[in-house]
This record gives structure tokens, C-alpha cells and sequence, in this order.
């Protein structure tokens, strides 16, 4: 199977505060999976650490007021193309996350509120008909 996941699940450190979300079940479809890593926020240019950003009235904005919606969205492109390049069967992607959430992301306040919708990247490839999962339901 071929499978592609949030680079932060595989240990990568590209999370925002440079850290990763190393995720052992994701680590175990290594063994016997194609795995193929993506960080859309780094591929969108962003660099890592960089602020937290949450999707506020529709837009990516920073903690510190700055737009970075145009480099959440180059990276959803970005991981859209290559999805439809390598043709995954099924795409793990961080939670909550403004850019790979699933199910859920922050609602914008800044405030670790949680609201029911997708990230920029997550809903995009949604949207192109890829089968997108949370890690938290694998």
C-alpha cells in the first residue's frame, strides 16, 4: 500500500515550535508500506520553528497578526500535486492542525478551542477525492 503522512507523524522535526509529533503506529506502516512524507507548511516556505497560526474568518494568520495564508496554501498545492503524482491510497495527516487537521482544527482565537472543519491542506485534497484520515483515528 502506499500511504502518505504528515512528516511531524514520522519524526521529522517540522513542526512549528521544531519539534515533531512522532507517531509510533505511523512509524510501523514503514515496515511494510510505501511511505511517502510531507510537511505543507515547509513546502509552502515557511521555516521552522515560526509562530503558531490558527484559520481565523477563513484566513491563516500568525499568533503574532500576520498573514501566512498564501504559504499555507502554496503548500496545500504543493502536497496536492504531489498526491496526485505518487496516487497514495490513503493520506494520514496531523490533528488539528490549520494546515493537515481532519476532523478538526483551533477555531481561531488562540485559545486551543476546538472547532469541527478541516485544515487548508486536508480539505483540499478532500475536495481532489483523496481518502484523508486523522492519525488520531489510525
Amino acid at each position: 500500500m502506499k500511504i502518505m503522512v504528515s512528516a511531524c507523524l514520522a519524526g521529522e522535526n517540522c513542526k512549528y515550535d521544531g519539534g515533531n509529533n512522532r507517531n509510533e503506529k505511523v512509524m510501523q506502516l514503514f515496515e511494510e508500506n510505501e511511505v511517502i512524507t510531507v510537511c505543507p507548511e515547509v513546502m509552502g516556505g515557511l521555516p521552522t520553528p515560526r509562530a503558531p497560526s490558527e484559520i481565523v474568518n477563513g484566513v491563516v494568520i500568525s499568533r503574532t497578526g500576520i498573514s501566512v495564508d498564501r504559504e499555507y496554501r502554496t503548500g496545500a498545492e504543493m502536497t496536492l500535486r504531489t498526491a496526485e503524482r505518487e496516487r497514495p491510497d490513503l493520506i494520514i495527516l496531523q490533528s488539528r492542525s490549520p494546515s493537515c487537521g481532519v476532523r478538526q482544527r483551533y477555531d481561531g482565537s488562540f485559545t486551543g478551542t476546538l472547532i469541527e472543519g478541516s485544515g487548508v491542506t486536508a480539505e483540499l485534497l478532500k475536495e481532489h477525492g483523496f481518502r484523508v484520515m486523522d492519525v488520531e483515528d489510525l
